[in-house]
């Protein structure tokens, strides 16, 4: 983490519109949205691609839908 007074770097999410995406932009992963670069780099790499999906964050999840889901 960038003590005060150090800059820190932002990864390609800086560009996106998605208030999620944006508060990850000065995380120190390389993280690449979902979209054609992404799939370039990993069939290029020969990697897999990962999504990750916030349920947890949508306003609309019901209670006992997060319920189930969290094990609980």
């Amino acid at each position: 983490m960038a003590g005060d007074g150090e800059l820190r770097k932002a990864n390609r999410l800086i560009h996106e519109k998605s208030p999620y995406l944006l508060q990850h932009a000065y995380n120190p992963v390389d993280w690449y949205p979902w979209g054609e670069e992404a799939f370039r780099k990993a069939a290029r790499e020969d990697k897999p691609v990962f999504f990750v999906h916030r349920l947890f964050d949508l306003p609309l999840v019901p209670r006992d839908g997060a319920r189930i889901v969290r094990g609980r």
